[in-house]
């Protein structure tokens, strides 16, 4: 074992001695905050692209369970601005913004456990054929809509221990 693999493997096993030594528990791990909210959300049917991207990410990350205790209701908004203008007034870059809205209710009681919002951004080039730009539009409202689902995700795990309560 040369001296940079042994520095870094003593170095990993302080790190893990510490995180385990201060109460550390993975989110997703049993006993975590988010153990058990896979499959515990059945997200709203998309009803255009953007939510199509959304849904496919969120049941990427959350499963899909169509009989599960909570229901994912959401509102998309979308908004496209010119930010690179060329001294001609040409614009050779957009930014869209988006944000969500959302709630989870339980389906057993009616009540909403969870409601707030994200918003983000991406940006994309206008500079090129038609075709080209058309194409790199399309994907800035994906990747946007991957970042808010990934966003709404990271809030649901940070929260779900206490939705039963």
């Amino acid at each position: 074992m040369s001296l940079s693999d042994r520095r870094f493997f003593l170095t990993s096993l302080v790190a893990t001695a510490a995180l385990s030594a201060c109460g550390f528990t993975p989110v997703y791990a049993p006993g975590g905050s988010a153990d058990g909210l896979r499959g515990a959300v059945t997200i709203a049917a998309p009803s255009d692209a953007n939510s199509y991207e959304l849904v496919k990410r969120l049941e990427e990350r959350l499963g899909r369970n169509l009989a599960a205790p909570y229901k994912l209701d959401y509102t998309i908004t979308t908004r496209a601005e010119g930010v690179g203008v060329t001294p001609r007034q040409e614009i050779t870059r957009t930014q869209v913004l988006g944000a969500i809205e959302f709630a989870v209710t339980a389906i057993a009681t009616g009540e909403v456990v969870q409601q707030g919002s994200v918003s983000n951004f991406a940006s994309y080039s206008t500079e090129g054929s038609t075709v080209s730009t058309a194409s790199v539009e399309r994907d800035a409202y994906r990747r946007l809509m991957v970042s808010l689902a990934d966003l709404m995700v990271t809030r649901f795990a940070a929260t779900y221990s206490g939705w039963d309560e």
